[in-house]
């Protein structure tokens, strides 16, 4: 539950409308459970009243020889009626009185006496109600009079409360003289929660519920996919402007998203032009250069100055190509990223290279595929260059999803772990191209590994030199499936990439760094 209401706004709009609806509940239960046992009350002592006026006219309206079978009639589980010959004064030994006649089952109930009426009778003896409790009778007051108007009868009469509860008395005098005593013993319980207030409560909750995780969904799509949207802008792609409308709130963050992603592809673009056009503008000047160079008379500086020309122009057409290929917009699909990687090692091994690739299952993935392709070319072939022979692997872990090479090199010095990613960086120093590139290999593969979220990482082994390039986990695209077969280990990997390698006799190698 903490981790739902940490993770889920949808979650935590539904918890605060319920805690709003408990509040109000309780509020409204405090405020109206005294007016509520006051009316409950009064409602009780009216139909006491009515009952109690109606049994006194019966009895005077009939011969006295049936008042004893009219008492017995009239009496329910929480009234009692009898007569006395005179007023009852004792007010203390009349509720004794009440509350044994109270206790006792109905005489017509014990008149019928079969086992489910004794059964009934036995229930009604122990009803619950104020009447069965102890109550201190001489902390009780004593009759209180009744003027006529209080009651439907146009006579006065005398009323007492038998308990603090809701038990009640009332005698009134005959025509004849005599007194008709009646005891009230009803236990009122003054409680809102009845099965319908619950249900009633219940079904408000739910539909309250409903509205709210409607209302929370609607509110936090644009924000879903302004979370979607930015991620995938992270990886480099290409992402359609978010449609700007909605509140203002929501329309302002979809506007700052906008400007953003403008600014960032004219910071891109600019700097690929300005990288183009510099590299373009070299290429003049080393051509004059060359030509100049190759009238020295001396043998060994012209060969010198040939040699730092040429590393020159190397550099040069490598800067052009790199612009061209930050130009160049590929776009993102589902790969089987696994199939990738063995491809590459397949091509490598046919190159007569020594590198090995641990079978691994199918992982599906959302990339740039030749970008990412050519990254991890440059990292296995940096590892047959200085260390031999590439082990590479691929593992899919719950952080992320890791491309590891592997080489039995020197290693590189701690210092410059992080330095051999800068362009035109080189350990070795004499910028042989026999020996080593220009130095753009490892630049290239980080930077087109961060265009996808991810990083480049260098450790050294002890045995050799470990490159892992991390990819964060990426959701394939809706309808649309792996660029690959079944993926199973073992299968070829050229025939799972047939789809974007090509086979053709013509199809281009990427150009090694």
């Amino acid at each position: 539950m903490i981790r739902l209401w940490s993770r889920s706004l949808t979650a935590r709009f539904v918890a605060i409308m319920l805690l709003a609806l408990a509040f109000s509940q309780g509020v409204s239960f405090l405020l109206s459970m005294d007016e509520r046992g006051q009316a409950l009350n009064k409602a009780a002592k009216t139909e006491f009243l009515s009952r109690s006026a109606s049994v006194a006219q019966l009895l005077e309206s009939t011969p006295p020889e049936l008042r004893a079978d009219i008492l017995r009639a009239s009496g329910t589980s929480y009234t009692r009626f009898w007569v006395t010959p005179g007023f009852p004064s004792d007010a203390d030994a009349w509720r004794r009185d009440a509350k044994t006649r109270l206790a006792e089952p109905l005489p017509t109930v014990a008149s019928l006496a079969t086992p489910g009426n004794a059964a009934m009778a036995h229930d009604d003896a122990s009803m619950p109600g104020p009447t069965t409790g102890k109550a201190h009778a001489t902390d009780m007051p004593s009759w209180v009079e009744m003027p006529a108007y209080a009651w439907p009868l146009s006579r006065p009469a005398k009323f007492l409360r038998l308990d603090d509860a809701n038990g009640m008395g009332l005698a009134v005098r005959l025509q004849d003289g005599s007194w008709l005593s009646s005891a009230y013993g009803k236990k009122i319980v003054n409680s809102i929660w009845s099965s319908q207030s619950l249900l009633s409560l219940g079904v408000t909750a739910l539909v309250l519920s409903i509205s709210a995780a409607f209302i929370a969904r609607w509110m936090t799509r644009p924000m879903h996919r302004l979370a979607v949207a930015a991620e995938a802008l992270g990886r480099g792609e290409s992402v359609e402007p978010l449609p700007e409308k909605g509140p203002d709130d929501i329309r302002q963050a979809a506007v700052a998203f906008n400007l953003m992603q403008a600014r960032l592809q004219r910071f891109v673009e600019d700097r690929t032009r300005m990288l183009a056009a510099i590299g373009h503008d070299l290429r003049t000047p080393i051509t004059s250069l060359r030509l100049r160079a190759e009238f020295v008379a001396d043998d060994e500086t012209r060969d010198k100055m040939l040699s730092t020309i040429d590393e020159l122009r190397a550099m040069t057409e490598a800067t052009l190509a790199f612009s061209r290929e930050q130009a160049a917009e590929e776009p993102t699909r589902n790969v089987d990223l696994t199939a990738l990687v063995e491809s590459m090692c397949d091509d490598l091994v046919e190159l007569g290279q020594e590198v090995s690739f641990a079978e691994a299952p199918r992982i599906g993935y959302r990339c740039r595929a030749d970008a990412l392709r050519r990254a991890v070319r440059n990292l296995v072939e940096n590892a047959v260059r200085y260390g031999e022979r590439a082990r590479v692997a691929v593992h899919s872990r719950p952080s992320a999803i890791e491309i590891v090479v592997e080489d039995d090199g020197p290693g590189i010095p701690a210092d410059t772990m992080e330095r051999v990613f800068a362009p035109f960086f080189r350990l070795e120093n004499s910028r042989n191209r026999e020996t080593g590139g220009i130095g753009l290999g490892l630049s290239i593969a980080r930077n087109v590994v961060r265009h996808h979220g991810g990083d480049v990482t260098l450790t050294n082994t002890g045995n050799g030199l470990r490159a892992v390039i991390s990819l964060p986990h990426a959701t394939l695209a809706e309808g649309r499936d792996v660029d690959s077969g079944e993926g199973k280990p073992g299968d070829n990997a050229r025939a799972r990439l047939a789809a974007w390698r090509g086979h053709g006799p013509n199809r281009p190698k990427p150009a090694a760094v």
